[in-house]
């Protein structure tokens, strides 16, 4: 899971950052605000990365998903990329998840039949 999870950060991380080059161009905004809340969005994104595996990852996860498509009042297009990163952050969780078990059964059956030999 952790693979797919942060995989999906890393990506949220770059559009973070371009979403925060579109919003410079709102001149309701400071360059200084914007980077602001982008680089602490972004660092976050990074620091999740790390931390899927504890106990409360996923959801901080979700919490970030959620900004995301927050921005979009900032910056309209987010509505469209959160959703889509929201999606694949599920996507991440569940298959990530199924991948796992599996390695635990593999793993499994692989020191079973070492034991057996």
């Amino acid at each position: 899971m952790r693979t797919l999870c942060a995989s999906t950060l890393i990506g949220e991380f770059f559009v973070i950052g371009f979403a925060g080059l579109v919003a410079m161009k709102d001149p309701d905004l400071s360059t200084s605000t914007v980077w602001t809340v982008s680089g602490i969005v972004m660092a976050l994104s990074v620091l999740l990365c790390g931390m899927i595996t504890r106990p409360g990852g996923v959801q901080l996860g979700w919490a970030l998903q959620i900004a995301l498509i927050a921005g979009g009042f900032v910056v309209p297009s987010m509505f469209f990329l959160g959703a889509i990163f929201a999606a694949l952050w599920w996507a991440s969780v569940h298959y990530g998840r199924k991948i796992d078990e599996a390695k635990a059964r593999f793993a499994a059956q692989a020191e079973a039949g070492h034991n057996a030999a």
